[in-house]
C-alpha cells in the first residue's frame, strides 16, 4: 500500500501546472502608467526573454520594476532555472549568495549589476512576438524549485528556503480564498513591498499569475506617490503594504480613492492603527501571518480580533522552543520561533517569540513588550529594543547579554527617554546603551536587520 501511495505522490509532484491559472489571455494582467498589459502580451514577453537567457542553474533576480520582475521570474522558471531572491541589494549579501549558488547569472533592469557576474538586462529585450502555442502550453512541473527565498536577517544571518511551483500555487490559492470576500475575484493590486521579499512575492507576483488580479508595475513608498498610483487603478483596489508604511500613510493626511482592502504583514500591526486606517479610508485591514519558510499561513482583521485564523490544511504544534508548522504543500514541517496559544475553531494567539523572551535575575520580559513600552512614550516617533552580542571575552555561554535601544525622538533627550522608560520597565531590563538616531535602519519591508542595528548603534 505504501508503494502505491508513494507512486501517487510522485505523479502528483511531476504533474505540470499552468503558468497562468486563468486561461483568458485577453484579461488585464498589469497596469503601467494607465496602459493595460494583457495576459497574452505578458506571455509573449516571457517567451521572448526565455529564448535569450543563458544556460545556468540559478538566476539572481534583481529586477525592481514589478512587471519586469514577473517576466524575468517566469522566463527563468520556464527555462528550468531557479530564481534567487536576495533579502537586500547590499554588495556583501549578493556576493555571499552568488558564492553559495554557482553556475549563476543575474537578471536586472538597472545599472550597477554585481561585478564579474554574467548579467542579462531585461530592458534590452527585443520586441516580443505573439505567444502562440506557448500561451496554451506554458506550464511548470509542480515539484520544480522555482525560487530560493532568504530570511531578512532580523534575527541573524539570512537563511535560504527552497520554493516549488506546486507549493507556491497552493499557497496562492489560500491567499486568494482569504482576500476574495473583501475584494472579489478580479481586483487591482498596488504593492509597496519589493517582489524579492516573500510577502511581496505572494501578494504582487503570484496573485496576478494565479488569479484574475492585475498588478500595478510600480513600488511607491511616499504617501503622495501611493495615492497617485492608486488613482490610476480602477476599482476594486487593494493596497499591499507594511505596518511601517501604513502608519506613515495614515499620518500624512493624504486622501486615497476607495479601497476594497488593505493587506499588511512583515511586522506587528497594532489594533489602534488598524482601526484608525479602516475608519479614515473606509476599508478593511487584513493582516497576514507567515514567514519566508512557510509563506502565509493565517490571517486576521486586526481592528476587531487579536486571534489569527489558520489557513485550510495548516496545522500548528506547540514545542518547547517554538511552534512546528505543517501543511500538505510544505516541502517539510517548519519550526517557527513564535510561541502560540491554540484556540478552538483553528484559531490561535501569538504569545511572543522564542528569541524575544528574556530572563534576568529570575525576572522575565520580552523584547517585543519592551519595544512597545518604548514606543508608548510621548514624543517617541520610532524605536526598538534589542540584545547585543555576547561580550567577546565572556567564556560563559549562558551569561546575560546586554540590552540596547535605538530611538527616533527629535524633541527628547536620551536621559529623558530612559527616565520615562524607567517608570514602566523593571531596572533589570532597561536598555543600556540607549541611543537617539535620526531614523532606524529599516529595509524596504520595514524590518530591522540585526547587522544594521548593530552598525547604527
Amino acid at each position: 500500500m505504501s508503494a502505491v501511495f508513494e507512486n501517487a505522490r510522485s505523479q502528483e509532484a511531476q504533474k505540470k501546472i499552468p503558468l497562468l491559472a486563468d486561461a483568458d489571455f485577453d484579461r488585464v494582467f498589469a497596469w503601467h502608467d494607465g496602459r493595460k498589459i494583457r495576459a497574452a502580451e505578458f506571455l509573449a514577453d516571457v517567451r521572448a526573454l526565455a529564448e535569450r537567457l543563458p544556460e545556468g542553474r540559478h538566476a539572481l533576480n534583481l529586477c525592481t520594476q514589478r512587471y519586469r520582475f514577473l517576466v524575468a521570474f517566469c522566463a527563468a522558471a520556464v527555462k528550468g532555472q531557479t530564481n534567487l531572491l536576495p533579502p537586500s541589494r547590499a554588495p556583501q549579501v549578493l556576493a555571499e549568495i552568488l558564492r553559495a549558488y554557482p553556475n549563476h547569472y543575474a537578471l536586472t533592469d538597472e545599472d550597477g549589476a554585481p561585478a564579474e557576474t554574467r548579467t542579462v538586462d531585461v530592458r534590452d529585450a527585443p520586441a516580443a512576438k505573439a505567444a502562440g502555442a506557448f500561451a496554451a502550453d506554458a506550464a511548470l512541473p509542480a515539484d520544480q524549485i522555482v525560487a530560493i527565498g532568504f530570511t531578512s536577517g532580523s534575527t541573524g544571518a539570512p537563511k535560504a528556503n527552497r520554493k516549488t511551483w506546486g507549493g507556491f500555487c497552493a499557497s496562492s490559492a489560500l491567499n486568494l480564498a482569504a482576500l476574495t470576500p473583501s475584494a472579489g475575484d478580479a481586483f487591482n493590486v498596488l504593492a509597496t513591498v519589493p517582489p524579492q521579499h516573500m510577502f511581496g512575492m505572494e501578494l504582487s507576483v503570484l496573485l496576478p499569475l494565479r488569479s484574475r488580479a492585475a498588478i500595478h508595475v510600480s513600488q511607491p513608498l511616499l504617501p503622495a506617490d501611493i495615492a497617485l498610483a492608486l488613482e490610476s487603478l480602477p476599482a476594486p483596489r487593494m493596497l499591499v503594504t507594511t505596518p511601517f508604511h501604513l502608519r506613515a500613510l495614515h499620518e500624512s493626511g493624504v486622501a486615497l480613492p476607495p479601497l476594497a482592502a488593505v493587506v499588511t504583514a512583515t511586522a506587528p500591526l497594532s489594533a489602534e492603527l488598524a482601526a484608525a486606517v479602516e475608519t479614515r479610508f473606509a476599508t478593511r485591514v487584513i493582516e497576514l501571518f507567515g514567514s519566508t519558510e512557510t509563506c502565509v499561513i493565517a490571517q486576521r482583521r486586526t481592528a476587531f480580533d487579536e486571534a489569527w485564523s489558520l489557513y485550510a490544511g495548516v496545522e500548528l504544534h506547540p514545542q518547547p522552543d517554538g511552534t512546528l508548522a505543517s501543511a500538505p504543500h510544505f516541502l517539510e514541517s517548519t519550526l517557527l520561533q513564535d510561541i502560540v496559544e491554540l484556540l478552538p475553531e483553528r484559531r490561535f494567539k501569538l504569545r511572543g517569540r522564542n528569541g524575544d523572551l528574556l530572563e534576568i535575575a529570575g525576572k522575565r520580559a520580552s523584547l517585543a513588550d519592551l519595544t512597545k513600552r518604548l514606543l508608548a512614550i510621548e514624543g517617541v516617533v520610532d524605536g526598538v529594543v534589542f540584545q547585543l552580542d555576547a561580550e567577546p571575552d565572556c567564556a560563559d555561554e549562558h551569561a546575560v547579554r546586554r540590552l540596547a535601544a535605538l530611538v527616533v525622538a527629535p524633541q527628547l533627550s536620551e536621559a529623558h527617554i530612559l527616565e520615562a522608560l524607567r517608570a514602566t520597565v523593571d531596572p533589570a531590563f532597561l536598555p543600556r546603551p540607549l541611543r537617539r538616531v535620526d531614523a532606524l535602519p529599516r529595509n524596504t519591508t520595514g524590518k530591522l536587520p540585526r547587522a544594521a542595528l548593530l552598525a547604527a548603534l
